[in-house]
């Protein structure tokens, strides 16, 4: 299995299986490493600007897989947890710890530097589960019971900030003796 540096599992053996398209690949199949980061690396660009900036990975021409390429990212954009399913829930303005954590599936070894980044997302129980070096990540796993209650939790938050209550009951539930039809100097708005 993987391991990061300081020696704990990534839960996979192979991270390219996981790894969707490249991050940089154009919808036309051409690179866009190339053409937006040619000074990090000029020799690629030239040799991708050659051939009119095409992906060699997509090209049936070449035999190229995403682990030839030197500039391969994949992050994974599901806001899922990719072992147990469970969905990401946020509320706006508020601080709490993500349910979702992202999972770097491929590391730097033996002092090279990490040029592929390949990353899913993982709910912050089961990434435990995965680091602690128990778990992998294609168990059939269902949600942890307190990953359940903290998304119901928050569901129920969200609920209660959409909850909409008209001013008249807010006024009848306050217990105010106020009709609607009269001003603060108690005359009555109709008759004028």
């Amino acid at each position: 299995m993987e391991k990061t540096p300081r020696g704990t599992a990534v839960g996979v053996d192979d991270p390219y299986e996981f790894a969707g398209l490249c991050d940089y690949l154009t919808g036309d199949g051409r690179c866009r490493y190339a053409l937006e980061h040619y000074g990090h690396d000029p020799e690629f660009a030239r040799e991708r600007a050659h051939e009119d900036h095409e992906c060699p990975v997509v090209d049936p021409e070449h035999e190229w897989s995403w682990a030839d390429c030197p500039h391969f990212r994949s992050r994974n954009r599901e806001r899922e947890c990719i072992r147990c399913g469970l969905a990401e829930k946020r509320i706006a303005h508020d601080d709490e710890r993500p349910l979702l954590e992202e999972h770097h599936l491929s590391y730097a070894r033996d002092g090279e530097t990490l040029s592929h980044e390949i990353t899913v997302y993982l709910c912050r129980w089961c990434h435990a589960k995965v680091h602690n070096s128990w778990a992998r990540i294609t168990d059939d796993a269902a949600p942890e019971p307190d990953a359940i209650a903290e998304l119901e939790g928050r569901r129920s938050r969200e609920h209660e900030e959409l909850g909409f209550e008209s001013a008249a009951k807010r006024y009848r539930d306050s217990g105010t003796d106020h009709d609607d039809r009269t001003d603060q100097t108690g005359r009555d708005e109709r008759n004028e």
